[in-house]
């Protein structure tokens, strides 16, 4: 659509004419509910009154929606044609004066893409449920506005909703005369403006904070989901978190909770993890949890309620400025959500599960083609919907982690505290960050910043260990490198463990921490130590760097990884040797051995969860073809003999369950599966509830023991939206070639499913053991993405392109497909050739593990 691709030129240009005084806007919801009466979509009625200063009167500039239709637009009283200064995503605003009005009736669409107002039926009561969500653009599917995170401006709202609904937004709201009415904001940006609207359950607490002044803060509580996740919904564990989590960022930010009351809205079909609306924190419902789920769940629901907490202070007080300096918010958010959850709550270990499963995510992104510097390049509001992506997650929160070694805790946390009251309600660039950490650090903070945030890639860093004549080291260097791509050598301040066996167990008996610089750096305190049996350069995880091993320490590794005492170096060591696995430097069938011999060993369950996942990928991508049927046979035996032999009802045995299902290959394997359905085989402790019940479905669906009469009678028995869910997943991943065919159709070629019916219908349709059926499907991929990317939401686009991407037809000519596609459209939008240039990647990646597994001895 012309003009919806915002550019930063045009955000530059505009913010330097426009300042936005205030937002009035109100929304007619009343037209959710009953039949819908046209042949379009379903709308409602939008009117938005905007007050806002122009610096150059006679200056012509524009608003932006995205609406099919627009009634009215008044400018400073004076009535404009819509059909003359509406192209169908901006509003042309000619001949602006010094201070302006403009009022704005539209009617906008309902949401079934998760994008703007979202408008969900849900199927087992028939309510109607409606969230806003707009990151990083789509307030203007909602109302008139300035789309644009720096033209900051209070927000007053008004809804009309449907009798007996009940209505949210960023400020504390009250209904009278059939209208809800919502407390002025502070000044924010447009994209974190939010409506929660519907019959949903609605909890509430309060937390208050007393100050050393004498002054106390008492902040409203609320927590909601939809009517029927109520029975599970386990609010008091929410409130737990969200008043821990007040509590440390009170202790360490000095700056009180700024936006009064704090609701947290877990919402269906909700495309993110989570979104930080100041006042109105909004969650996908699956942090609730339907059956047994193990500790690492628990554990990643108060990362992300702490993760959004962070951005009341990282990102909505302080706001950057454009998108390029996003990690201004996610970086510090993701670095912050870990922090606290170790400093304030009962999940102490959760530098375990960022080191092993954050980090693997920034390890990927950072050596994709599209990898990009923390401080990205953003031209448009397409890259910037991509840029939501480990490198400004999960690297950044990373290279903060190696900033707080580098600065220490104290300087860095004074940084953010003078920080918050420089800018409060404000936008920044990086360089307003670097300055207050200059300051409180008295480091140059422009060489780190030029080093760790302006350049993209990741170092290797591996230990060189020279022995004397009596056993002892000689010298122990570490050597660092880089990849032709991105060849910059970092500074990094690492802690270097030198580990021995005594008796069955591998114990640290020597640490030390070290800057390392250059190519070698000598780690000089080290000498005279007695030999060691592994070296981990990267101890206690530090710094952010792909560690390797000598090959003692491998051999080490290879005898004993799971002898390894500290949890925390035992998943540095797991997640090393992954990488090393995915940089074709280890075997697949190696790893897959050393996960089959030690992860039954592992105490944390959120590192087992990831140890099957990458043993599950090793099997399916790393393996050469030749041995992946031996792969799988083995992960299935290994699967079905930790699972007898797990502690009944523990974690363990639920995870060892779940892993099982997606192992299962054989008829037996099937045969205990279905057994555990019907209950006529039980294992002591397992529950096997519906959660569980799906997983065990999903398996015998994708290999053609039950079929759609089992599956429907299933549905049956958990008619809920969850149900729908797993129950379209489990049809689409039925091995028929017309199954295919069916859900190619529902997804590419109609829009007719919502945006998580069409998540669901993807992951079902390629399955590793369907490789032939699928195969077909890899020249129509390419014939389709580009009019899809066209035709579709970016957000389904973004789901189509990635997730039917022939990932598993690995061979040369489905990478010379991907390369002809790529050369013959150089022109095609930036972000659709980002995501198949990371396909590539991945595909390639895959290509060269399997070369490493088909040379590796038997």
């Amino acid at each position: 659509m012309p003009g919806e691709n915002l550019s930063r030129d045009e955000a530059r240009e505009r913010a330097a004419l426009l300042s936005v005084d205030g937002y009035d806007i109100s929304l007619d919801l009343r037209s959710a509910v009953g039949a819908d009466p046209s042949d379009g979509p379903r709308t409602f009625r939008s009117v938005t009154t905007i007050r806002f200063r122009c610096a150059e009167p006679g200056a012509t500039s524009f608003a932006d929606l995205i609406a099919p239709e627009v009634t009215a637009v008044s400018l400073n009283g004076r009535d404009l044609d819509p059909s003359e200064v509406f192209d169908g995503s901006r509003i042309a605003l000619e001949d602006l004066a010094a201070d302006n009005e403009l009022v704005v009736d539209a009617r906008c669409a309902y949401s079934r893409t998760g994008e703007g107002l979202h408008r969900f039926v849900d199927p087992e009561d028939g309510e109607v449920y409606l969230y806003t969500q707009y990151e990083p653009a789509d307030s203007r599917r909602v109302f008139a506005n300035f789309e644009q995170p720096d033209l900051k401006a209070p927000f007053r709202f008004e809804v009309r909703a449907p009798e007996g609904w009940t209505v949210w937004s960023n400020g504390a709201g009250r209904l009278a005369d059939g209208v809800w009415r919502f407390a002025e904001t502070k000044p924010i940006s447009t994209y974190i403006t939010c409506v929660v609207a519907g019959p949903y359950h609605y909890v509430t607490d309060t937390y208050t904070r007393a100050f050393d002044d004498g002054t106390t803060l008492e902040i409203p509580l609320g927590a909601m989901c939809r009517k029927g996740l109520a029975p599970h919904f386990d609010a008091d564990d929410v409130f737990l978190v969200t008043k821990q989590g007040l509590d440390f960022f009170h202790d360490h930010f000095d700056y009180p909770y700024p936006f009064g009351k704090y609701d947290q809205a877990f919402v269906p079909e909700y495309n993110l993890g989570a979104m930080e609306n100041p006042g109105l924190v909004t969650f996908r419902e699956e942090y609730i949890f339907r059956g047994k789920v193990t500790q690492a769940s628990y554990e990643a629901r108060a990362n992300v309620i702490l993760h959004e907490m962070a951005h009341m202070w990282f990102g909505d007080l302080v706001t950057m400025e454009w998108w390029d300096d996003l990690w201004l918010k996610e970086s510090f958010a993701d670095f912050m959500g870990t922090f606290a959850n170790v400093g304030a709550t009962r999940f102490t270990d959760a530098w375990i599960t960022f080191a092993n499963r954050r980090k693997a995510w920034a390890y990927r992104a950072d050596q994709l083609p599209s990898t990009h510097p923390i401080t990205a390049d953003i031209r448009d509001l397409q890259d910037a919907k991509l840029n939501f992506d480990g490198i400004t997650y999960a690297k950044g929160a990373s290279v903060l982690k190696q900033l707080v070694a580098y600065v220490g805790q104290d300087a860095f946390l004074e940084g953010a505290r003078r920080y918050f009251k420089r800018h409060a309600y404000g936008n920044t660039r990086l360089g307003d960050l670097l300055a207050v950490l200059g300051e409180t650090s008295g480091r140059d903070m422009a060489a780190w910043a030029r080093s760790w945030l302006q350049t993209a890639g990741v170092n290797s860093l591996t230990p060189q260990v020279l022995l004397d004549a009596e056993g002892r080291v000689a010298e122990l260097a570490v050597l660092q490198e880089a990849a032709e791509s991105h060849p910059e050598l970092r500074p990094h301040r690492v802690a270097v463990g030198l580990y021995r066996r005594n008796g069955e167990a591998l114990e640290r008996y020597a640490r030390v921490e070290a800057d390392v610089d250059g190519p070698r750096t000598v780690v000089a305190e080290l000498a005279g130590a007695e030999a060691p049996d592994l070296v981990l350069v990267n101890d206690d995880d530090l710094t952010y760097c792909k560690t390797r091993f000598d090959e003692t320490s491998l051999a080490a590794l290879r005898a004993g990884l799971g002898s390894i005492t500290d949890p925390l170096a035992r998943a540095l060591c797991w997640s090393a040797l992954w990488n090393m696995t995915r940089d074709a430097l280890l075997p697949a069938r190696e790893f897959i051995d050393l996960v089959l011999r030690f992860a039954a060993k592992e105490t944390d369950i959120g590192v087992l969860q990831m140890l099957h996942a990458w043993a599950e990928s090793a099997a399916v991508h790393y393996t050469a073809p030749e041995r992946r049927a031996v792969a799988g046979r083995l992960l299935a035996e290994g699967a079905a003999r930790e699972l007898r032999a797990a502690e009944p009802a523990s974690e363990h045995q639920l995870a060892w369950a779940r892993f099982y299902a997606r192992a299962a290959e054989s008829p037996s394997d099937f045969e205990q599966l279905t057994g555990l359905l019907d209950g006529t085989v039980t294992l002591p402790g397992l529950d096997v509830d519906q959660e569980l019940r799906w997983a065990f479905l999903d398996a015998l669906a994708a290999h053609d023991v039950v079929g759609e009469k089992e599956l429907a009678a299933e549905l049956a028995r958990d008619d809920t939206a969850s149900g729908k869910r797993h129950q379209v997943r489990c049809l689409a991943a039925r091995p028929q070639a017309a199954v295919k065919a069916q859900a190619w159709a529902q997804v590419v070629e109609s829009d007719e499913l919502s945006n998580a019916l069409v998540e669901a219908t993807i992951a079902g349709f390629e399955r590793a053991s369907q490789r032939e059926l699928t195969a077909p499907y890899t020249p129509k991929y390419f014939a389709a993405i580009e009019r899809v990317w066209e035709q579709r939401s970016i957000q389904i686009g973004m789901l189509v392109v990635s997730g039917l991407f022939p990932s598993l037809q690995e061979s040369q000519e489905t990478l010379d497909a991907t390369d002809a596609w790529l050369d013959a459209h150089e022109d095609a939008a930036p972000a659709l050739r980002r995501l198949v240039l990371e396909a590539r990647d991945d595909l390639a990646r895959a290509l060269r593990g399997q070369a490493c597994d088909a040379g590796a001895a038997e």
